[in-house]
């Protein structure tokens, strides 16, 4: 399946990634780092999530396994075949895999996660041929946007750490 990284294309995707990113605002208020997701089935949002991993104590809350949450809890289903499903960074391995098992079609997602990035970065876990379903997707939609929240967020987490070192007295 190819990937399309371009900006042109499908208004929506834009209209509904900024949805994405407003989830990913929330993260940022609660000291998360700032991913945000929505579910999209039918041209309605039916699930929305942002990483809360620390918050919730639960190292599986990223963004998208919140909004996979959310999205078959309004449908009733663990299955989401036709829906689509966007998030401001490239999934993680984990997530990646929870996209196949839940039968997303879709996956548009805003910048690349070049440590960790399971769709087109570090590894390409969808195009492995032992899966058993395959998912569109497109990458690089409010690319800069996406990137944005994220250095500003860890340039201020960078920020705190120096000015903690510094009101550090030394040792005696």
């Amino acid at each position: 399946m190819a990937l399309e990284t371009h900006l042109s294309g499908n208004d929506d995707d834009h209209l509904f990634m900024q949805q994405a990113l407003a989830q990913a605002q929330l993260a940022f208020a609660a000291g998360e780092v700032p991913v945000g997701a929505v579910v999209v089935l039918d041209g309605e949002v039916i699930g929305r999530g942002y990483n809360q991993p620390i918050t919730s104590l639960d190292p599986s809350a990223h963004a998208e396994m919140v909004a996979l949450r959310d999205a078959a809890k309004t449908i009733g289903n663990y299955r989401l075949s036709g829906a689509t499903l966007y998030v401001t960074v490239e999934p993680c391995s984990m997530c990646s895999g929870l996209l196949v098992h839940s039968r997303i079609q879709r996956l548009v997602y805003g910048t690349t996660e070049p440590k960790a990035g399971a769709v087109e970065s570090a590894i390409q876990l969808l195009d492995q041929p032992f899966l058993n379903h395959t998912i569109e997707r497109r990458g690089g939609v409010l690319a800069e946007s996406c990137s944005a929240i994220m250095s500003e967020f860890f340039a201020q987490r960078r920020a705190a750490k120096k000015r903690l070192k510094q009101n550090t007295p030394p040792p005696q």
